[in-house]
């Protein structure tokens, strides 16, 4: 570590601010869950009125009287807030409180640092870290304004101080190379996949929603997957078959919450750039959950940020099991167009009817086409079948063979290229009147 602190520990005082306006309103039920996600067991739940936060400790002075007394009779040794602390203001809580305090993104980023499972997501984890913790390297330090000192370091030098900055800034930049080499090796894997015309499914949504249940009731996989916030952090890529479609890429990406720090945003910009590159979005939905409105927003607003929210999205509504008398379905725009579908992917239901809603949005671009073929054109008849082209077939009353095709476009095209010929003109030519 950089810098020295209160030791840490398990048992935690929770601090919520109510009165918040709408916009930075956190969700009190949520901060439990994050809590618990993170391993802490609550000593005590302190919840506050406040309209106006104190720029000193955000709460007001009796209010940290008030908690001074709850750390001290449930003999806790972490208070965590639900908010955003500056970095003033974290030391001066733990100066009054003593004993260690975090805000919402430092618990966010102990979660993230306990579930990260490959050395990319390590990275990630501890580059956001890093970035959070260059602002607080002042804190419990009581030497740092003395130069050093003894034989052979008199003189200007530098302070303990700079020199932890100096490191951190060193080890932040290491990071940062590593996960550029991480992502120009994510970007030449997805170009090898646009090459081979193999779409891209990425599965989104709010932390919780059910995205890795549902990801491995499509791919037949065994991914983590828990009732916890930010099981998943580490994206899983399956490839699986879909009718009319063929070899689909499903990603299952990590979760999404409202006020995610920026710094995790920008550490994982590789990770969530899968999902900006996908040909279409599995937006999952937590169908019971009564902040869900909200948390389609929060995931929008991400969405936004690693400019992915012009691409194709179906929305699935996940856990219709803890609705009442709900059967799945498919819910369609005016044009017919697909957009929503209901399922349970705990209990497996309506799964059938996604995968038809998936190959239905990927199939946007599908040829389907009735042609005729020369005697002299039977390479080409013999393309179509290997590439499972052929619907039909009939035989004209001319001798020549008649031919019911369905297809991508990109293999369409593809396929005449190779036997030289332009998708315009071979339609002109050979379209069954």
């Amino acid at each position: 570590m950089f810098f020295e602190r209160h030791e840490g520990g398990e048992r935690a005082v929770l601090v919520h601010l109510e009165g918040q306006d709408e916009q930075n309103r956190e969700d009190p039920h949520e901060f439990l869950e994050l809590v618990r996600s993170a391993g802490a067991e609550v000593a005590d739940f302190l919840n506050i009125s406040r309209y106006q936060p104190s720029p000193r400790f955000l709460i007001g002075a009796g209010k940290v009287e008030e908690l001074r007394g709850l750390v001290k009779s449930a003999e806790s040794d972490l208070v965590i807030f639900n908010h955003v602390l500056t970095p003033s203001q974290e030391r001066n809580l733990e100066r009054e409180l003593e004993c260690r305090v975090i805000d919402r993104t430092g618990l966010i980023l102990d979660i993230f640092a306990q579930r990260a499972r490959t050395h990319e997501g390590k990275l990630q984890v501890e580059l956001a870290q890093l970035d959070h913790l260059s602002t607080r390297l002042v804190r419990g330090w009581t030497h740092l304004e003395r130069q050093k000192g003894g034989i052979g370091l008199r003189g200007p030098g530098e302070t303990q101080l700079e020199t932890d900055r100096r490191l951190l800034r060193a080890r932040i930049k290491q990071i940062s190379k590593r996960l550029e080499k991480v992502r120009s090796q994510r970007e030449q894997a997805r170009r090898a996949r646009r090459r081979a015309e193999v779409p891209v499914v990425s599965l989104v949504g709010y932390t919780n929603a059910g995205k890795s249940t549902l990801f491995n009731m499509l791919t037949e996989s065994a991914v983590y997957a828990a009732d916890q916030l930010f099981a998943t952090l580490d994206p899983t890529l399956r490839r699986v078959e879909l009718d009319d479609i063929g070899p689909v890429i499903m990603a299952d990406t990590v979760g999404f919450i409202r006020h995610l720090p920026h710094k995790l945003v920008e550490a994982f910009r590789a990770t969530l750039e899968e999902s900006s590159q996908a040909d279409l979005l599995l937006h999952v939905i937590d169908a019971a959950d009564a902040e869900r409105m909200s948390n389609i927003e929060q995931v929008n607003l991400v969405l936004d940020e690693i400019g992915a929210s012009a691409l194709p999205m179906l929305e699935v509504y996940n856990k219709i099991d803890l609705l009442e008398h709900f059967e799945p379905q498919i819910q369609r725009d005016g044009n017919g167009v697909a957009v929503r579908v209901w399922v349970s992917a705990r209990d497996g239901v309506g799964l059938d009817l996604l995968a038809q809603a998936i190959a239905e949005r990927l199939s946007e671009d599908v040829v389907q086409q009735s042609i005729v073929l020369g005697h002299d054109e039977a390479r080409l008849r013999a393309q179509f079948y290997a590439v499972g082209a052929v619907t039909a077939e009939r035989i004209a009353e001319d001798g020549r063979q008649e031919l019911d095709l369905r297809l991508q476009r990109s293999d369409f095209n593809r396929l005449l290229k190779r036997e030289g010929w332009q998708l315009e003109r071979f339609l002109e030519q050979h379209t069954l009147q």
